[in-house]
């Protein structure tokens, strides 16, 4: 029997990532099996709390967010890898191959998780070395602080909890907020809740256009730029952010992992249906659900890594892998330190009001948990 090591390489350090390779640093005999995690920054951003910094430099909330590797791996069993991975290729009629980073390194692997999650336009659209991405939070918080007229185009979860936080440090600030929908967020999500938002918004002071749309957005912010918008409105913003939503983060991947839209096909087991040594979870997947952070880390991450462990033992995963069944749809949106709303599925349907939302996550907007799941 062979005394080489089996490979297990984990793509991404976010929500889904971390949860994956701390798993697996605690199961796994490190005399048999090497860990890797590879992500494109030497720490994870802890995106649901990542807007309230991008605004200003209250409370220094970098310091808490952008979360070193350092304590990861539980016993040290891994190895953070900072680098970008521009190529997966996978060995035809074998159980391995390897990835290539963009500055040439190939790394081999016996096992693959693949967990990179979303790509983002506008604030939350972080740089791929460190820094740049410490120019970008100064960057954004610069522009927001001079701007006395802002537009955010696009009124999901992002464009609510932008508004909210620009509106805690600068209440006097003009901010409105356009939405192309009827109403804001989507139609997975109760009336009860959209509409509740839109009133939060505007009791806050917050413009709120609905059922509208701007066909082209000017480039760069260099002062008043009268704007109309598809059915005729005239808006004069001095800063025009993105605040849309995202999309899988999946280039680097081969064409015949990928559906039409660029999501990557996934078995229950959360194995690739035509190579069941590499595994997926998070928003990169192509599941019918919304996507969300919480169901990376408590819905796809044990499945996987429950699963890497029986497929390492040999098991058939068909007959007895942990299946991933969905999970239940829920939301809570911030909306400033005090306020917003949540809703969650079960029981018919559950509105959460801004004492709860507010306790759960719009006072630490979910940072404490976060360092937790990465080990500090």
């Amino acid at each position: 029997m062979s005394s080489k090591k089996t490979t297990v390489v984990v793509v991404g350090g976010g929500t889904g990532g971390v949860v994956v390779a701390r798993s697996l640093s605690k199961s796994l005999d490190p005399q048999k099996h090497e860990l890797i995690l590879i992500n494109k920054l030497p720490y994870r951003i802890i995106l649901p709390a990542s807007l309230r910094m991008l605004v200003s430099d209250k409370g220094k909330l970098e310091e808490r967010i952008l979360v070193p590797y350092d304590k990861l791996f539980i016993n040290g069993n891994g190895t953070f890898i900072e680098g970008l991975v521009t190529q997966v290729n996978p060995k035809d009629n074998s159980n391995s191959g390897s990835l290539t980073l963009s500055d040439g390194k190939v790394v081999e692997y016996d096992v693959l998780v693949l967990a990179s999650g979303s790509k983002w336009d506008g604030p939350t659209a972080f740089p791929d070395d460190a820094k740049s991405v410490d120019a970008h939070i100064a960057a954004r918080r610069e522009e927001i602080a001079k701007a006395d007229d802002i537009l955010l185009v696009g009124g999901g979860a992002v464009g609510i909890e932008l508004a909210g936080e620009i509106k805690d440090i600068w209440p006097d600030k003009k901010v409105t907020v356009l939405n192309r929908g009827a109403q804001l967020l989507n139609d997975t999500y109760t009336t009860k809740l959209r509409t509740g938002l839109k009133r939060q918004l505007e009791e806050r002071g917050v413009k709120v256009i609905l059922d509208d749309s701007l066909e082209d957005l000017p480039t760069g912010n260099s002062g008043p730029v009268e704007v109309r918008t598809a059915k005729g409105v005239s808006l004069k913003p001095d800063l025009i952010l993105r605040t849309w939503g995202a999309r899988s983060n999946t280039s680097y991947l081969p064409p015949s992992f990928l559906t039409a839209n660029g999501t990557v096909k996934v078995l229950p087991t959360l194995q690739l249906p035509d190579h069941p040594n590499i595994f997926a979870l998070g928003d990169m997947i192509e599941w019918d659900e919304q996507k969300t952070s919480a169901k990376a880390q408590m819905g796809h991450a044990p499945v996987v890594a429950k699963n890497v462990e029986l497929y390492l033992k040999g098991a058939d995963l068909s007959k007895e892998g942990k299946m991933y069944k969905g999970s239940m749809e829920m939301i809570m949106v911030s909306n400033g330190r005090k306020t917003g709303m949540g809703w969650m599925s079960a029981m018919g349907g559950v509105v959460f009001g801004p004492f709860l939302t507010s306790h759960i996550k719009s006072k630490d907007l979910l940072i404490g948990m976060g360092r937790s799941a990465s080990g500090n």
